[in-house]
């Protein structure tokens, strides 16, 4: 089941809290309202570049899995914002969001809390 705190009604689906799990154990390394910090954070970053993805296409004529990789990698260097694990599954939620194919990216460390 899905992890909601009773005072907030949003939805933190299961693979945004795989992030916080270690390999090996079953709860997460953070806080229920960390955890959701984080999700509206990368939800919300995943909504907004969807337009930007988009223009990206059209205006660059590369394939979706280039413009993916592309903001994948622009993630992993905006200093801060995310941590690696965050912004591929930032990126996979982008192309789930655009019904577009997504590469495979390599797994960073776990997000602490």
């Amino acid at each position: 089941m899905p992890a909601m705190s009773d005072e907030n009604q949003i939805v933190v689906p299961p693979s945004f809290v795989a992030l916080f799990v270690e390999p090996g154990r079953v709860k997460p390394n953070a806080s229920r309202q960390h955890i959701l910090a984080r999700y509206e954070l990368c939800e919300d970053l995943a909504t907004m570049l969807t337009d930007h993805a988009k223009s990206k296409l059209w205006e660059l004529g590369v394939a979706q899995e280039d413009v993916l990789e592309r903001i994948h990698r622009g993630l992993l260097n905006d200093e801060g914002v995310v941590v690696a694990v965050e912004a591929t599954w930032v990126t996979r939620r982008l192309a789930e969001l655009l019904d577009w194919d997504c590469p495979e990216f390599e797994a960073g460390p776990s997000p602490r809390g």
